[in-house]
């Protein structure tokens, strides 16, 4: 795989990973509407700080069980491969997300409050670190050195991505969720680009080699 393939394919997997409504989106965006962007930017950045240390955790515990056995490797490959494909079936199979206007009653936070909650929501998710499990090490080559920088590099580019999503999705809240609810099949089609690209990456993990 030449290198603007190999970044092409990640970058597009990582895209739509990240518009494909989710739990995390679903926060932002609720936090949104409820109270504005800046309650909104904050509670993405929180989602990102979260993100970042299950990259770091993957990056720096996966890596030297991967590095020390070959049993461990092949055993992570293939529940990583089995989970994207099992993710990628769930989202062909999904009806879509609802983005439904979170009731008046909802309680106010501040800036700092909202980034934390992000940091629990994301932290606390251990589906956030199994995807990072399954999805990072299919990226990592060997020639290019030491597998836990290559780990926190590619983790930090898929932060970086979705820091630029989100951001976006929180500056167009009302817009994008009144879109979602009037459109609601472009959250199904949503599901399905995401759907038919993790399979594929699953088998592609599922047939590499240490």
């Amino acid at each position: 795989m030449t290198d603007v393939t190999f970044w092409l394919v990640f970058f597009s997997a990582t895209l739509a990973l990240n518009i494909s409504p989710g739990p995390d989106l679903i926060y932002i965006l609720s936090r949104t509407i409820a109270q504005g962007t800046q309650v909104g930017l904050a509670s993405a950045a929180g989602v990102c700080t979260g993100a970042f240390v299950h990259v770091l955790a993957v990056a720096f515990g996966l890596s030297a069980i991967l590095m020390t056995s070959a049993i461990a490797f092949t055993v992570v490959k293939y529940l990583g491969a089995a989970y994207l494909i099992y993710i990628g079936i769930q989202a062909l199979r999904s009806r879509g997300t609802t983005f439904e206007r979170p009731s008046a009653e909802i309680v106010k936070v501040t800036t700092l409050q909202a980034f934390c909650q992000g940091v629990l929501v994301d932290v606390l998710n251990p589906k956030v670190a199994i995807f990072f499990m399954a999805f990072l090490p299919q990226f990592v080559r060997p020639e290019h050195g030491n597998p836990s920088l290559q780990l926190v590099l590619l983790g930090t580019l898929v932060i970086v991505v979705a820091v630029i999503v989100e951001t976006g999705f929180v500056l167009a809240a009302s817009r994008t969720t009144t879109f979602f609810r009037q459109h609601p099949k472009a959250s199904v089609w949503l599901n399905r680009l995401l759907g038919s690209i993790l399979p594929a990456l699953g088998v592609r993990l599922a047939i590499s080699d240490q």
